[in-house]
């Protein structure tokens, strides 16, 4: 489904990504983590031209990304994002949110985007607040419009960077329910998380990244029985205590 191939990436004099190369195959939960700043969120954001890159190739299916970001719109129609932040219209309702890109981009019709947009509002459980203001809901809430958003564009990737990290402690859940549910459906998915829970959970593959480079990737229960790297040891004894 995805492929990464020797992906490098600078800012200035800074390399952010270092020969970067991880396969994805359709249905694949994969998290990616590490310590802040190790360039998890660079790299998932170069996927869908968010950031460009300088060196190597990036897959989509049969399609090439190009390192420029290029003509990227029909492409993003395929690969869902959720934000840190939800990144959400904040003049526009929760239906607005949710019927406009299908509207603009997909050239879908006012009654089929609604429809679209009230059935997915349903399965996150938001369907009753459709017409308030996202500045009216919680962050979690507002996270699980994002997703419900990104879902409504029909991909067959969702990209997710820290889509928890801004959120109260008691809200965290509520949005790890609708990705667990998005996985056990099967949805590919690429997820940046400090949320080992959620990794133990559902992943089917954890990737280790340090400084730009990928330390390691394995299988989960390898990753948390046996990491290969002393660098994600440390990492593990850090985060599960």
């Amino acid at each position: 489904m995805i492929e990464l191939k020797n992906v490098s990436k600078w800012y200035g004099k800074f390399q952010a990504l270092k020969n970067c190369s991880v396969s994805i195959q359709k249905g694949e939960v994969v998290v990616f983590c590490g310590p802040s700043g190790s360039g998890k969120s660079t790299l998932i954001k170069t996927i869908n031209g968010l950031e460009p890159y300088q060196e190597g190739e990036i897959y989509f299916k049969t399609h090439q990304i190009s390192a420029n970001g290029g003509d990227m719109n029909l492409l993003r129609t395929r690969i869902g994002m959720v934000f840190q932040h939800f990144e959400l219209f904040p003049h526009l309702t929760v239906l607005e949110n949710l019927t406009i890109a299908q509207e603009k981009v997909l050239g879908r019709s006012k009654s089929e985007a609604t429809e679209k947009a009230q059935t997915l509002l349903k399965r996150v459980g938001l369907q009753a607040h459709a017409e308030k203001h996202p500045g009216q809901l919680s962050g979690g809430q507002q996270q699980r419009v994002a997703i419900a958003r990104a879902l409504c564009m029909d991909p067959e990737v969702m990209l997710f960077d820290e889509p928890t990290s801004a959120l109260d402690p008691e809200m965290v859940n509520e949005v790890l329910d609708v990705m667990i549910e998005l996985a056990r459906e099967g949805m590919t998915m690429l997820c940046v998380t400090h949320e080992m829970g959620f990794a133990r959970q559902v992943a089917d593959k954890v990737v280790f990244m340090d400084a730009g480079a990928i330390v390691e990737q394995s299988d989960k229960k390898d990753f948390f029985t046996q990491p290969k790297s002393e660098r994600a040891r440390d990492f593990l004894e850090k985060i599960l205590l």
